[in-house]
């Protein structure tokens, strides 16, 4: 009895030591694109980023990524970036080409408009602040600001807010004006008048 009781507090220390705080710097994460080619989220810093961690196989990843998509189309333009990253067993296994097919197949199924890649699911697990002794589900949401930060990510269960499409909408259109560029209020100036050549008679 007493064994179980200290296994229980030590899931649970484990679990909260693992739990990542909102806000916070966003750390260095690399994402693996069908074609081979990696990105780092660092090279999209100075855009309001949404990073979708998926499962392809997941009805509610496969849901969300059609809300996503329309999200991409509306603010994409105002310097919104959705990135897809898909962490299911398919894609963990030691065949690149495996792991390039399931996310292509995906993105083409589902008709995504935005870039998904795959990643090993330790460090997916580890950018989350996920542990091992918590259940967790899929998908994961992390949004962050221009300036690398993220302001908002999903607790292990999900977060019901960040799959909504009037919340997300409102949330990072909220992130995008407070990043935007200030708009210059100074008149604009007259265009300069031709010089006119004078003939001498």
């Amino acid at each position: 009895m007493r064994i179980a009781t200290v296994s229980v507090l030590l899931a649970s220390t484990l679990a909260l030591q693992a739990a990542a705080p909102v806000p916070r710097q966003s750390k260095e994460f690399t994402i693996t694109l069908p074609s081979g080619k990696q990105s780092l989220l660092s090279s999209y810093r100075g855009k309001v980023v949404l990073m979708a961690c998926m499962f392809t196989t997941c009805p509610h990843c496969q849901a969300l990524s059609k809300i996503i998509t329309k999200l991409q189309n509306e603010l994409g333009p105002r310097g919104f970036q959705a990135v897809g990253v898909a962490f299911n067993d398919e894609v963990n296994t030691p065949s690149t080409a495996t792991n390039s097919q399931v996310t292509a197949s995906f993105v083409n199924q589902f008709e995504v408009g935005f870039p998904v890649g795959y990643a090993p699911r330790y460090s997916m697990m580890s950018y989350l602040g996920l542990s091992d002794v918590e259940r967790w589900v899929v998908p994961q949401i992390v949004v962050i600001d221009r300036k690398g930060m993220v302001r908002a990510q999903s607790n292990a269960q999900g977060s019901a807010d960040l799959q909504t499409e009037g919340y997300l909408r409102k949330y990072l259109g909220e992130l995008l004006d407070e990043g935007a560029p200030a708009k210059s209020s100074a008149p604009s100036k007259a265009p300069a008048k031709k010089a006119v050549d004078k003939k001498t008679s």
